[in-house]
């Protein structure tokens, strides 16, 4: 590393840097759902530069890497918006969803034949994911969103004739939501999660089964775990409710699942009769099921489980193993070089899984199931990277988990970035500019892993703070919750405090204090904006300024969140406006630049032009700068790359960044 005797001094945020807003994109993956099928690996890979398509790839291990389809299909559901788990791979076919019509095909995996999908479901108003195989009665389980009827579309458990020759038929119906329907090895249990309005699946669910018939249907159902006494949430204080995630069954037909009793999400085993905590830890080894077919544990046999779990903001590697004499569990942590691991999925042969660190962005992993030990590090094999090393590890600047006070006299998590660039520094009379990022959700977290979106920042002389607002998940049940009827007080106060910190401990400029976030991220962003003085200026994609109109005009599945955010609507009306930007326009007084894919179902345009037209007409700098094709969430190379150039020219400009020192 260079020092600063021998680096040019120039502005802080204005240094040259070679990690350009094209970087981001050049080559760049997105990888996701990883699955293991024998000595196989599939996963999904959505490709910035061909437009967002996310493509089906397969590994023989060993053998070379390929596109299990022709460049023609994009695998996604689009189920609650977000989709997730939108294939299956089996050892005699995969069963995806296609992007295109939301039709579920069958690609059959015959040696020396053409791989040619079959259609198994119609065109219709249907959205399908997270399938089960039920190969004795040649079909698969799946959710369905059913939206042919007036109104919020219906969720379905149905069964799909893996021949194709019968339509989909309706096994469970009747709740607001379902997801994990998993079939026993035997294939006579099914169990399966469900929630309801207005809970959300980190807030309450329940974890049902059901005996399977031989014909196929449905017997003996039954809430082995969640809110047992009453199936409606409505009714149930929060201190009785629990979030269960990912039931899966053993090889041999036990069941396990996720649950946050204790008010940390930890693995339980269910003997047939009572449910057990198998290792009680103040860790997460869960996430928000923002997504479907979400994994952080998968079995290597009976009694051998890989897992991932996550302390302090950072994810690791575990094993849990069985004593065969008294069947008691032990747990052991991996040491690996990763601080984000996720997706996981394993056989008695591999494991893979999803990781990254503060030195290499997201890559697919593999281990020799038989290599790992209680004590040893277990040897990694990348599979495929999100994206090469484009640019030298001199440039990176990497996470620093730190606490910080807040003004309300609680304590906040977050990763702090210093400005970091070999060939430049900022005077000694200066401090840099700090861009405070706010996460989405606002139930979720932001990771120490590489980011180039973060370091597009920090090597122009940017300071970063990547907030984990009281909210955020990671910490346990309480500092989740913490959020609860808050949004909008908490987590500004968390993001005011950090930038506070930051200049207290002279690692920040106090008149060049940035705040940016997406999404949930992006009401944050302009609450801050508006009911504190702390930010010089703000950038909000596809953020939320009017609380009222989101909760009037969004998806099913977020229809309710705000109830638990906020408070029930329309009865807590004058909260949602006490707390929306929109109606305190008089109060933001600094210059904000709004980002918005048009095609935006989660938060609708409308959202961001009601803003910018309201700080139009009062004379503040405002820039609107919109993507026709783009959704919510940017997928397309050309998006990515203008939106991170007009953000950073709009900083440049309206901070005076060329013109300082």
């Amino acid at each position: 590393m260079s020092t600063d005797r021998n680096r040019h001094t120039q502005p802080f945020g204005t240094w040259p840097s070679p990690i350009s807003a094209s970087t981001l994109t050049s080559n760049a993956l997105r990888l996701s759902d990883p699955q293991v099928c024998e000595q196989t690996v599939y996963w999904i890979e959505t490709r910035a530069d061909e437009g967002g398509r996310s493509v089906l790839m397969q590994q023989r291990l060993g053998g070379e890497v390929r596109e299990l389809l022709d460049a023609s299909a994009s695998v996604r559901s689009r189920a609650h918006e977000y989709g997730g788990a939108a294939y299956l791979a089996t050892p005699e076919a995969v069963f995806a969803v296609f992007d295109q019509d939301e039709r579920v095909y069958k690609i059959a995996l015959r040696q020396g034949h053409s791989l040619t999908p079959v259609a198994l479901t119609d065109t219709g108003p249907y959205r399908y994911t997270d399938f089960s195989y039920d190969p004795s009665r040649q079909r698969l389980i799946a959710v369905r969103e059913d939206h042919s009827g007036q109104g919020e579309e219906r969720a379905d458990i149905v069964a799909i004739d893996t021949t194709g020759e019968h339509a989909p038929t309706v096994l469970i119906t009747g709740e607001d939501f379902y997801s994990n329907p998993r079939l026993s090895p035997d294939g006579r249990t099914l169990a399966w999660l469900s929630w309801t309005h207005p809970n959300m699946p980190w807030d309450s669910t329940q974890l049902h089964l059901a005996d399977v018939a031989d014909n196929g249907e449905l017997n003996n159902a039954r809430i082995i775990a969640g809110n047992i006494a009453n199936n409606k949430a409505d009714s149930i204080t929060d201190q009785h409710k629990a979030s269960i995630f990912q039931p899966s069954w053993s090889p041999e037909g036990e069941l396990f699942y996720v649950s946050d009793t204790n008010g940390w999400w930890n693995l339980h085993h269910f003997d047939g009769e009572h449910s057990r905590n198998i290792v009680a830890m103040e860790a997460e080894f869960a996430t928000p099921q923002w997504v479907f077919g979400m994994s952080t544990y998968s079995f290597i046999d009976n009694d051998k489980i890989i897992c991932c779990f996550s302390q302090n903001g950072l994810w690791s590697l575990g094993l849990i193993t069985r004593n065969k004499t008294n069947r008691g569990f032990k747990f052991s942590a991996l040491a690996t070089p990763l601080t984000d691991i996720s997706a996981l999925a394993a056989n008695s042969d591999h494991v893979v899984f999803l990781g990254a660190s503060t030195e290499r962005t997201s890559s697919l992993y593999h281990l020799l199931s038989q290599s790992i030990g209680h004590k040893a590090a277990p040897p990694l094999q990348m599979l495929r990277r999100s994206q090469a090393d484009l640019v030298d590890a001199e440039y990176f600047s990497a996470a620093q988990a730190i606490e910080f006070p807040t003004s309300d006299g609680e304590t906040c998590h977050g990763f702090y970035y210093p400005p970091v660039n070999p060939e430049y520094c900022g005077a000694d009379n200066q401090k840099p500019p700090l861009l405070v990022i706010c996460h989405g959700g606002p139930t979720g977290a932001t990771s120490a892993a590489l980011n180039y979106k973060v370091q597009f920042w920090t090597s122009r002389g940017f300071a970063v703070l990547d907030v984990n607002y009281r909210g955020s998940t990671g910490y346990g049940r309480p500092y989740r919750d913490r959020l609860k009827q808050n949004w909008g007080v908490t987590d500004v106060i968390d993001v005011a405090s950090g930038a506070q910190h930051l200049v207290d401990q002279g690692l920040a400029d106090k008149h060049k204090l940035i705040i940016r976030g997406s999404s949930a991220g992006g009401y944050t962003v302009l609450a801050a904006l508006t009911f504190t003085d702390t930010f010089a200026a703000g950038a909000s994609l596809y953020g939320i300024g009017d609380l009222s109109a989101l909760a009037d005009d969004t998806h099913k599945f977020e229809s309710r969140y705000l109830d638990s955010l906020i408070g029930p609507y329309p009865e807590q009306q004058s909260v949602y406006q006490q707390r929306s930007p929109l109606h305190h326009i008089d109060q933001l007084t600094c210059p904000v630049i709004f980002l918005q894919g048009l095609k935006d179902k989660i938060v609708p345009p409308a959202q961001a032009e009601k803003m910018v037209q309201a700080l139009q007409e009062k004379g503040i700098a405002t820039e609107y700068v919109t993507f026709a094709d783009e959704g919510h969430g940017f997928r397309s190379a050309d998006a990515i790359e203008e939106a991170f150039g007009r953000e950073l020219n709009f900083y440049i400009k309206h901070l005076q960044l060329t013109e300082a020192g």
